[in-house]
């Protein structure tokens, strides 16, 4: 299945979007009247291809001139010919379409103005307010001092107006080479802002350019270009990342000292910043010059063009935009936040198919030979309201995965073994009963029986601890299957001086040819799948073809990056630091902002440090913490289930068959006292094996708790009369004799009766 851009996405569908500071700033400008058409832009320079910073930028300005009913301007800042190249313009315009966003008419270049802002350059020559500079490029930086020296005068800015308009024209038409003239303003030498020390407008580049040809000789620096476009084009409010904060003097310079139609305002925020990514379009040039990945698009990389190639949809990328928010102050965000939002997306949108990747024949020797079914196999198993199946033959040989099967298995193991039964997935249990290996020892065959009458997903009572998929032996389709993983190893890469190419993940791709069931051979280049019990993939765009598949891993089911991961220092004890109404436990060393949640979850919600750390180190399961929570309001109940049964689960089955409101509608069934805490784990036992809605198998298996006093004297009244000598041991005080009524009320009630009401009445009759 492709991408829909229609669907109602995550961040579409979440009502009370929270607001921000500029969305507050905008509502105040727009209650005060300061303005009533909001206009913003996005500027990029087309010297590379867009990565996921770009996407939160794009999201942010598209986002709020959508919000606000105004425009968002896609302008161009083409003012540098020598590094700047159509491709990637033309990329740009892509990237933006995907995210789900349109310019229509406001598509502009800086190149449209560059008539206009000579003139104001001329202008401002005029008005004594700029002079051209004939310092060579070190003399500048030396002129300029230090951040504790005051600079000193260019010995060249006392020239006469006629004088810099001549040179400035000269510059205009190439009568001289680079770096021998600079266009200047004359700002403040001992200007705490280095910046605002007679910056830089014009400099000489003799290079000709992609859209005005070889008119232009000398090109505007940027901090004179960009708050004069945004100006030209009536933008309201001009937003860029922090780093652009100490530009923000020169911008208002250039706007108070130059005749222009409007008085944009420059606000920042905080920038994306990624673990395991570089975010430097600089560095993203050298991984992909240097041939560390295989182009812009390698869905290694953290380009936007890359991970729509690796599987990521665009309504995933809105959605984690829109989680992380906006900010005034700099963090990290962790890469599994954003894997969490493409699983959440892809979990309604791929449909299910099982393949094989590290396959090992299995041989069913009671089935007959020759003979072919037909299995009827849900596409959503686990979503309901989606229809639509596929068939999967199934025959006596099919093939599993090689892990699935375990000679001499450790405890708990819940897959195939010699004597042990499995389920193969939507067919039949099978039973091993022996195994063929090669000379070397390895397993070449596995030899199994199977119960004929156990057809179906789950047509019989008898527990199966597990199910394992498969795919037909002659009917698999052989694709190749690229695994990607993080590209870098580390979690800070090209921090310092290091060479960051030295820190690359060498296993980030891993290619491996896979066994698929027949449902994908028509497949179309850009579907999406999950392939059951290992992950979600991508039909490549690029390199699938007919009878030639390549499917790409987007993301694997759950997180298992920070378990594989090597601590870069040894992990210390610390304890935590006293905060009111937060148990002081020792706990090991945390990052600063997991502490910051794990802190926070401890005093809102009063959980144990244990639970707040599992939850708080760990976005995914943060997330469903908190969507669980979404049905059932009591955290403390919610962190325990989560802790002690959702995460022990996942460590044993990669997909789960139910969800947070699966687990939410459980455990509120045990708040509320309509099951209790065992019976609770019964049901649960059930979803882990075949999914469902705990009300309904409550209902079902007739498991609701017994909270009827009468009810329970009366079960308590035939215990004491079938137990009398353990009566009078009791009421002699041995008081130990507690747990054995208890378990005879249990026992007669089938589990059902509700354990606090059971103590009262014992403390009532036995005087406990």
């Amino acid at each position: 299945m492709t991408e829909a851009d229609d669907r109602t996405t995550p961040e579409e569908s979440r009502e009370n979007k929270p607001t921000n500071f500029i969305r507050s700033i905008i509502d105040a400008d727009l209650a005060s009247g300061k303005h009533t058409v909001i206009r913003t832009r996005f500027p990029p320079e087309p010297n590379g291809y867009l990565h996921i910073g770009h996407a939160k930028s794009i999201c942010l300005n598209f986002g709020l001139a959508k919000h606000y009913q105004g425009q968002c301007h896609l302008r161009f800042d083409d003012t540098n010919p020598t590094a700047e190249e159509v491709e990637y313009a033309e990329s740009i315009k892509a990237d933006v379409k995907w995210l789900g966003f349109e310019w229509n008419e406001h598509l502009y270049h800086a190149s449209d103005y560059f008539e206009r802002m000579y003139g104001l350059a001329q202008d401002l020559i005029r008005a004594g307010k700029a002079y051209v500079c004939s310092l060579s490029e070190e003399e500048i930086r030396s002129y300029r001092g230090t951040v504790k020296e005051a600079g000193r005068l260019s010995p060249y800015r006392d020239r006469s107006v006629e004088e810099n308009l001549t040179l400035l024209e000269d510059m205009r038409l190439g009568k001289y080479s680079e770096g021998t003239h600079v266009l200047r303003a004359k700002g403040d030498m001992a200007h705490p802002n280095m910046k605002m020390r007679d910056p830089l407008l014009y400099r000489i580049l003799r290079m000709p350019h992609d859209r005005t040809g070889a008119a232009w000789n000398i090109y505007p620096m940027y901090d004179y270009a960009h708050p004069l476009e945004d100006a030209f084009e009536h933008i309201t409010h001009s937003i860029c990342t922090l780093e652009f904060e100490n530009n923000r003097d020169i911008y208002n310079w250039v706007i108070s000292n130059t005749q222009v139609p409007s008085q944009p305002r420059q606000y920042e925020f905080a920038r994306l910043n990624l673990n395991y990514t570089v975010m430097s379009k600089r560095k993203l040039l050298k991984l992909v010059s240097q041939g560390h990945v295989n182009g812009w698009d390698d869905p290694r990389m953290p380009t936007i063009a890359g991970m729509r190639r690796r599987g990521y949809t665009s309504a995933a990328i809105r959605d984690f935009c829109e989680r992380i928010g906006v900010a005034k102050a700099n963090s990290t965000v962790d890469f599994s936040m954003l894997e969490f939002c493409v699983r959440d997306d892809l979990n309604s949108l791929a449909p299910r198919v099982m393949a094989i990747l590290d396959p090992v024949k299995l041989v069913i020797d009671t089935y007959p030979e020759g003979k072919i079914e037909e299995l009827d196999a849900p596409s959503f198993p686990h979503d309901v309201p989606k229809e639509g199946s596929r068939m999967v033959p199934f025959r006596r040989e099919v093939y599993i995965e090689r892990d699935d099967f375990m000679e001499n298995p450790p405890k708990k193991f819940f897959r195939l073994a010699p004597g042990q039964e499995v389920r193969l997935r939507y067919a039949y249990i099978v039973k091993c009963t022996h195994v063929i290996k090669d000379d070397a020892g390895n397993i070449t065959e596995i030899h199994c029986s199977h119960d004929p009458n156990t057809l179906g997903q789950n047509p019989t009572d008898r527990k199966i601890a597990g199910t394992i998929h498969w795919v037909p032996a002659e009917e698999a389709l052989e694709v190749e299957v690229r695994l990607y993983d993080r590209l870098f190893n580390l979690e800070n890469p090209g921090v310092g001086d290091t060479d960051f190419a030295s820190e690359l993940n060498p296993s980030s791709l891993k290619s491996i040819k896979a066994l698929v069931e027949p449902a994908v051979k028509n497949d179309s280049p850009g579907s999406y799948y999950q392939f059951e019990r290992q992950g979600y993939y991508f039909s490549d765009p690029k390199d699938s073809k007919p009878g030639s598949l390549v499917f790409n891993r987007t993301v694997g089911l759950r997180d298992s990056w920070s378990k594989s991961v090597t601590p870069e220092k040894p992990v210390a004890s610390k304890k935590l630091p006293k905060e009111p109404g937060i148990r002081q436990e020792v706990v090991r060393e945390l990052a600063p902002d997991v502490l910051a949640v794990m802190q926070q979850l401890q005093s809102d919600y009063g959980i144990s440090s244990g639970e707040a750390q599992n939850l708080a180190s760990n976005a995914t399961t943060l997330q469903f913490f908190k969507d669980t929570l979404a049905v059932c309001a009591n955290a403390r109940l919610v962190a325990a289930w989560v802790n002690n049964e959702w995460l022990h689960l996942l460590k044993e089955k990669a997909e789960l068959p139910f969800g947070a409101a699966e687990l939410g509608e459980l455990v509120n069934l045990i708040d509320k006292g309509t099951i209790s805490g065992n019976i609770a784990k019964e049901v649960f036992g059930q979803m882990a094996e075949s999914g469902g809605k705990p009300s309904a198998i409550v209902a079902e298996k007739g498991l609701v708790q017994v909270s009827d006093q009468d009810v329970l004297t009366g079960i308590l009244d035939k215990v004491m009369a079938e137990n009398p000598d353990e009566v009078a041991r009791f009421r002699g005080g041995e008081k130990k004799l507690t747990g054995f009524f208890m378990g005879q009320i249990m026992k007669v009630s089938g589990g059902k009766a509700n354990p606090k009401l059971v103590q009262k009445l014992l403390g009532e009759k036995l005087g406990n």
